[in-house]
Parts: structure tokens; C-alpha cells; sequence
């Protein structure tokens, strides 16, 4: 029987993990296939004592797998965006069906590679791109077709959420937990792109193209970071009834696309406000199946490779089907693909939590309800505590608001000769609580 060749581009942990996976279990993804995958060619710089590779070809330079006339399927696995970029384009260019576990790429160039796979009839898999282990993507695009998909929210970066964990239940500061998760290699030396959301929103990116059917869009996201979170956040968050999650949020509000990543306050008996450590989770609110929730392992040689691996099976089983008869790369056909607008974050609508520090003054209380009123923020809850320093913590909950009419009132409170200007604004979500 003629077996599906690969070529895998990669062979750090996620390529390890997927040729460890693809060796294990052949016997299995043949028999799910209906023909074997043999591993035809590596192309890394380096070898992984974390895999054997005795007697499958391996090159250098990765090109030489994109350019070999026996591989089937490239799987792309070497991370950034030029290069891949460059690798995939020319793989796609040569024939070869795509499968990549790389969230930056597909979400700063997906509408450039479709467009390319599109015209040379090859198909592109990329589940392994968002929440690792967690098939959400294949969730989203086939299990839930059936539904208007109203929102999706998750934490989908084990990083920011360990950290979070860590401060609540070690009532640690941000600066010491962060050093903690560099130390355990769940944080980067540069820890950027996962505490400031730019990972997120890579992944909101994908989620939302594949949840609305909207092209990839990710100048668009919204993006805020945690490091200004503190302990006293945290602790006023949970006398609230609240936990802090970094989530990732897509909503389709009607009159346009909401796409942000940032620290949001979620109800305590929200099933996502349990996802503790460094787990992912995606809630999904379709308006037939009502909200669901996706858990998993977000990253890892194995888990990850899971999903790489369910994409090769996947373009295994579909290469004796026509192209067109395919499932679309977004989960919708390129020809039906919405032109609804993205929000900017002015326009979004949410509670939100509040903390200023204000001078142990009569009438400073006075000056910043009449404020918040002034831009029809009503208030559900505030907290005033002890004089610290001088200075009174004040802790506000408001009922839902624009975004543009909180600014607008933050700005005003600002400047209050009597209020301290850095002021805490942390959305609420209730999803439905």
C-alpha cells in the first residue's frame, strides 16, 4: 500500500513531539487513514535526542523539504513569520498540502496563504495554531456549523493564566511570580508577547475568522496586558464575587465585530473562572447549543503534536477529494466570507472595575459619582477601605458602559486635583453568568 509522505520543517519541541506521536502510533493512524504516513524528510538545523530519527532523511536547510517532489504534506514548525511565511508559499507553490501549528503566521499572513493554496488546489490545517491539544478550531468550523456563533471567549495563554493563579492563591506580587514562571520555563526571558497579549490575540484572530467567517484581521485586536495588576486587585476582585482572567473575547454584537484581549473580572461560578494554572479554556455561546467549554493542555511536545498530528490524518483521509469539495480553511467558502466591520475598543460595551486612590477629603466622593453620571455610568457597587498613605482606596463596579463614554469620565476623575491619576480600569464580563 502507498504510504503519505511527510516532511516536517522543525524539530524543536512541537516537531519532537509530532514525530514521537506519528512513530507511537502508526499502527492506528494508518488504520484511521486507510494508508500508512511515513515521515519522508526533517529539515532542521539541529537534531532533538527528544525523538529518533534513525533512517528518515534529514537536511539543514528546511527549503529542501519544500522543494522534494516525494513529500505529500509539509508540516511547518520552525515558528516567526518570514521564514515560514517564505517556506509555506513555496510549498504551496510545489503542490504540498500545509499543516502548521504557528498562530503568527496564519494570523499576520492566513489571508495571503489561503489565497495561494486556493489557486494551486492544496488544502492548509492549522488546529495546533490555537489552545495546543484543545481541538477548538474543528469545534468551531464543523461541530457548531449549525449555530449563529454569538461570542467566544477564552484563556488561551498558559503563561498569563499561571501567573494570575499564582497571584490569588500564593497572594504573590506580579514582578515575583513572573520570575517564578521564568525559572519553571513557562515565561520567556522576554515574556512580551504572552504578558502584554499578543499571543492572544494571534489566537483571538483565528478564532473569531473561523467563528464569524471574517478574514484574519489581527491589526484589529484590542490588546492590554497584566503586568499592572496587583494583589489588591485580585483580593477586591474576589470580595466582588469576581476572578481575573486574561481572556481573549469575540463578540458578534450586530452592528459590527469585538475583538480584544485583556485582564477581564468574571464571575466565581463561571465555569472558565475555574481554569487554574497553566490550562487553556474556550468558551463558545452558539445561539442552538447555548454556551459550551473546551479544556485542555494550551502547549507542550505532546499535546500539541496531538493536533498537528489530527491535521496530517485529516489531509491524509481528503487527498483523493476534489478541492473544492473540501472543508474550507476559515469554515466558510472563500466566496461567502463577511464583510462586517471590527469595533474599535471606544465602541465596545461592558461593566467595569474600577480602582483610584483618592484624598481623605469631604466632597472628593462626591465629585467622581457626579462625574461617572455625568457620562450615564451608573454605579452597582464601591468599596471605600482604609487611608493608606494618605490616600483612601476607592473600589467602583459600574453597570455596563461604552467604552468611549468610561474614557471620557476617566479622563475628567484624572483630573481631580484631590485623585491620584493612575486609575485601574478592568473590564467585567459576565458570560451569561
Amino acid at each position: 500500500m502507498k504510504s503519505i509522505k511527510v516532511g516536517i520543517a522543525g524539530l524543536g519541541t512541537v516537531g519532537s513531539g509530532t514525530v514521537n506521536v506519528l512513530k507511537r502510533n502508526a499502527g492506528e493512524i494508518a488504520r484511521r487513514v486507510g494508508q500508512p504516513i511515513e515521515i519522508a524528510h526533517i529539515g532542521a538545523r539541529r537534531e532533538n535526542p527528544a525523538c529518533d530519527i534513525t533512517g528518515i532523511r534529514v537536511s539543514r536547510d528546511v527549503f529542501e523539504v519544500a522543494n522534494d517532489p516525494d513529500v505529500d504534506i509539509l508540516v511547518e514548525l520552525i515558528g516567526g513569520t518570514d521564514v515560514a511565511r517564505e517556506l509555506v508559499l513555496t510549498a504551496i507553490g510545489n503542490g504540498k498540502h500545509i499543516v502548521t501549528a504557528n498562530k503568527a503566521l496564519i494570523a499576520e499572513h492566513g489571508n495571503e496563504i489561503f489565497q495561494a493554496a486556493q489557486e494551486h488546489g492544496v488544502d492548509v490545517a492549522f488546529e495546533a495554531s490555537v489552545a495546543g491539544g484543545i481541538p477548538i478550531l474543528k469545534a468551531l468550523g464543523e461541530g457548531l456549523a449549525a449555530n449563529h456563533i454569538n461570542w467566544v471567549a477564552g484563556i488561551i495563554n498558559g503563561t498569563g493564566n499561571y501567573i494570575l493563579t499564582e497571584m490569588e492563591q500564593g497572594a504573590r506580587g506580579f514582578d515575583e511570580v513572573l520570575a517564578e514562571a521564568q525559572a519553571l520555563g513557562y515565561a520567556e526571558a522576554d515574556p512580551t508577547f504572552d504578558v502584554e497579549g499578543v499571543d492572544a490575540a494571534h489566537k483571538l484572530t483565528i478564532l473569531a475568522s473561523v467563528a464569524f467567517g471574517i478574514p484574519l484581521q489581527f491589526s484589529k485586536v484590542y490588546m492590554e496586558g497584566i503586568s499592572r495588576i496587583t494583589i489588591e486587585d485580585v483580593n477586591s476582585a474576589a470580595q466582588f464575587g469576581y476572578r481575573i482572567k486574561h481572556l481573549g473575547i469575540a463578540k458578534d454584537t450586530g452592528s459590527g465585530i469585538e475583538l480584544r484581549v485583556h485582564p477581564t473580572l468574571i464571575p466565581q461560578e463561571v465555569m472558565l473562572a475555574g481554569v487554574n494554572g497553566v490550562m487553556n479554556a474556550v468558551m463558545i455561546d452558539g445561539d442552538a447549543v447555548g454556551p459550551t467549554l473546551y479544556y485542555g493542555a494550551g502547549a507542550g511536545a505532546e499535546p500539541t503534536a496531538s493536533a498537528v498530528v489530527a491535521d496530517i490524518i485529516e489531509l491524509g483521509r481528503e487527498l483523493t477529494v476534489d478541492h473544492h469539495e473540501r472543508v474550507p480553511y476559515l469554515g466558510f467558502h472563500a466566496d461567502q466570507m463577511s464583510d462586517e466591520p471590527v469595533l474599535t475598543i471606544e465602541d465596545i460595551s461592558c461593566g467595569y472595575y474600577l480602582r483610584l486612590h483618592v484624598q481623605d477629603k469631604a466632597g472628593v466622593l462626591a465629585d467622581v459619582t457626579r462625574i461617572l453620571s455625568d457620562n450615564n455610568i451608573s454605579i452597582e457597587a464601591m468599596v471605600q477601605k482604609e487611608v493608606d498613605e494618605g490616600l483612601v482606596p476607592i473600589v467602583i463596579l459600574t453597570h455596563r458602559v461604552r467604552e468611549g463614554d468610561m474614557n471620557e469620565a476617566l479622563k475628567r476623575i484624572a483630573a481631580l486635583d484631590t485623585v491620584d491619576n493612575d486609575i485601574m480600569r478592568i473590564r467585567v464580563e459576565t458570560l451569561d453568568a
